[in-house]
């Protein structure tokens, strides 16, 4: 048989001058913990503690279900929480990001959190009299 190579360019994104270049982070933090599941009080510091200081502009959040495989290759269903943040693509973002995937692991005893990265292209911020 015939292998095919090949690799593919990444279109650039063109923003319109209405909007500014940014990046979408989807944050999915699993919520079971080896000792039951990460509470509202917990989720609610976490927020307060590591999200909120890092990215006080603001974020959303809204609750998922679904179902990963972990390294032992065990397929396990479990609610998640999922945090959208729309941030600049910068040094200082790159590291927030990341020192709150290390927190919530570290805290909640996880495994991992699923982060996926994109480039939008966001409405610029119109201020109203």
């Amino acid at each position: 048989h015939t292998q095919l190579g090949g690799c593919a360019a990444v279109p650039q994104l063109n923003c319109l001058s209405s909007e500014e270049r940014s990046v979408n982070e989807m944050l999915y933090f699993g919520t079971a913990k080896p000792q039951g599941v990460v509470t509202s009080n917990e989720w609610e510091d976490f927020l307060h503690t590591s999200i909120t200081p890092r990215f006080p502009n603001g974020f959303t959040v809204w609750e998922a279900s679904g179902q990963w495989q972990n390294s032992a290759k065990t397929i396990t269903k479990e609610n998640s929480l999922v945090v959208s943040l729309v941030h600049s693509d910068d040094d200082y973002s790159e590291k927030a990001v990341s020192t709150l995937i290390s927190d919530y692991k570290r805290r909640f005893e996880q495994e991992s959190v699923l982060r996926v990265k994109s480039t939008v292209c966001v409405s610029k911020r119109t201020l109203f009299p």
